[in-house]
């Protein structure tokens, strides 16, 4: 599942990309097998050895080519371990939510970006965020370790991006049937994954993303405007 557009990023065979807070790889696997030249970068050292062992079988399997694959490594968004005007794109998806300093994270993912290049920036959207804050206050931080520590209007987000020192150049909203989703889980605990309403649901967006049938895809189009889950920035650095 996708919430990035890579044909708005303008991703191109070649390119270096770097996925900042990859998690398990979604993003990252889609960008090599589009021919792009990707690092693959989180916080969670375990998330780092399971995308290192997808790449590896993505390699070995001919799914990829193996230079596709430049690395996956644990590191800081608010301290990156590389050079400034590095990477043609730079991606952070469901990252700058989590970060205490977001504005030292968006100003290390401008620094590593080359001038011209294209960056790309996922959050909750703020009205589908806040009913989930309202409904569980475990859903968030404090009571939530390593929970999310804002919630994001579209202005504030690309008010710090332009800061960074970014021209936005495009935004949209995605995953509205995930929004449901969430605001079961919170109004029945965010921990309780076996309540029937939330494990049918579940199934209902697994078959989903799975069969991607027509009637849902329709549906989605319609609802993401108004209740998508994930809202997505993007932008380029200025020259």
């Amino acid at each position: 599942m996708l919430t990035i557009r890579f044909d708005r990023l303008g991703v191109l065979p070649g390119d270096l990309v770097l996925d900042a807070g990859a998690g398990f790889g979604r993003h990252a696997f889609e960008l090599a097998r589009l021919g792009a030249d990707v690092v693959a970068l989180d916080y969670n050292s375990d998330e780092v050895v399971a995308t290192r062992g997808t790449f590896g079988a993505m390699v070995e399997a001919g799914e990829i080519e193996e230079k596709r694959y430049v690395g996956a490594l644990q590191g800081d968004a608010t301290r990156l371990p590389f050079a400034g005007d590095s990477f043609d794109r730079v991606i952070t998806s469901e990252v700058l939510e989590h970060i205490q300093d977001d504005v030292a994270a968006i100003d290390e993912l401008v620094r590593v970006l080359r001038p011209g290049g294209t960056f790309a920036a996922t959050v909750p959207t703020w009205y589908p965020e806040k009913i989930n804050w309202m409904l569980s206050d475990e859903y968030h931080a404090p009571k939530a370790v390593g929970g999310h520590v804002r919630i994001y209007s579209a202005t504030e987000l690309k008010a710090k991006l332009r800061t960074a020192g970014l021209v936005i150049t495009g935004s949209h909203k995605a995953h509205a049937l995930h929004s449901p989703y969430w605001w079961l889980k919170c109004a029945v605990g965010p921990r309780n994954e076996s309540h029937p309403l939330v494990s049918r649901y579940r199934s209902l967006l697994e078959w989903e993303i799975v069969e991607r049938p027509g009637s849902l895809k329709v549906a989605e189009r319609v609802l993401a405007p108004v209740m998508g889950k994930s809202y997505i920035v993007y932008g380029v650095k200025l020259p």
